[in-house]
């Protein structure tokens, strides 16, 4: 992840220390000024556009006169910009080659930060590090995310796997481990690279229930980051999950997990 910088915002009447990495974009509605982070959050503040471009600094880009959007938020750009967490936002098109331009030079310079410090260096350094996952009964991977020129997420490299994570994909550890999703997988999905963004990028936990078209199968994928520029994903297959209801309070539980789901999907 980025190195920490934070702000300090005053926010209904309380002074908030927000940690700008976890702010994805800002957005200017009339003299309000609304951040939203990761998780979901926003918070309002009387603070003018131009203090917040000051405050949060170069790895954030103005993409119209009432907008700054962090450049590591950024998925792509097409007719609108897109954001590594579904969410679309506007952008002054007549500037699109500029704004372009500016997002590569920006995620270079911060890609390009990071370093190789406390991250093993080889296949028998990864499953020393992970080795109390090499029995677990899920399946378990470390991937390391691949950028392209424009350092933009095109693909993961497999640098650890225990067997279970084998047999859920269908392939030998041998070949898995080393190789990226996209030169084992020719129908790889590019849905899941914005879950894997966002893990590794901005050091979200992150849960989804989706369809793999690659094996065939529904998981839940719980991912978070372990080392810089890398994510560790927990992975089941739906039809191998039993439900169990413990007690009254499971049903509740279940209520709030959801209600936060419908909640985050209704600002998408």
């Amino acid at each position: 992840m980025q190195n920490a910088k934070h702000i300090t915002v005053l926010s209904n009447g309380k002074k908030l220390v927000l940690n700008a990495n976890t702010i994805l974009y800002v957005l200017m509605i009339e003299r309000t000024a609304e951040i939203h982070v990761s998780g979901g959050k926003v918070y309002e503040t009387r603070m003018k556009i131009s203090e917040l471009e000051e405050a949060l600094g170069d790895g954030f880009i103005k993409v119209h006169r009432g907008c700054l959007v962090s450049a590591m938020a950024i998925h792509d750009i097409t007719d609108h910009i897109n954001l590594n967490n579904g969410e679309s936002l506007i952008y002054t098109r007549r500037k699109k080659k500029q704004i372009i331009a500016q997002l590569q030079e920006t995620q270079k310079r911060l890609i390009s930060g990071f370093t190789r410090d406390g991250i093993p260096a080889t296949e028998e350094e990864y499953r020393a590090y992970y080795r109390s996952f090499d029995a677990m009964p899920f399946a378990f991977t470390d991937i390391e995310m691949v950028f392209d020129e424009e350092r933009r997420a095109v693909d993961w490299i497999f640098r650890y796997g225990n067997p279970a994570l084998a047999k859920l994909e269908k392939l030998p550890l041998e070949k898995l481990i080393g190789s990226s999703f996209g030169s084992l997988f020719s129908n790889m999905n590019t849905k899941w690279l914005r879950l894997y963004e966002r893990a590794t990028l901005y050091g979200e936990t992150l849960e989804v229930m989706d369809y793999s078209p690659e094996i065939d199968a529904y998981l839940k994928v719980t991912c978070f980051p372990t080392f810089k520029g890398h994510c560790g994903c927990i992975l089941f297959d739906l039809t191998e999950i039993e439900y169990a209801k413990i007690s009254i309070d499971t049903d509740e539980a279940l209520m709030r997990y959801f209600d936060k789901t419908r909640e985050r999907d209704s600002k998408t």
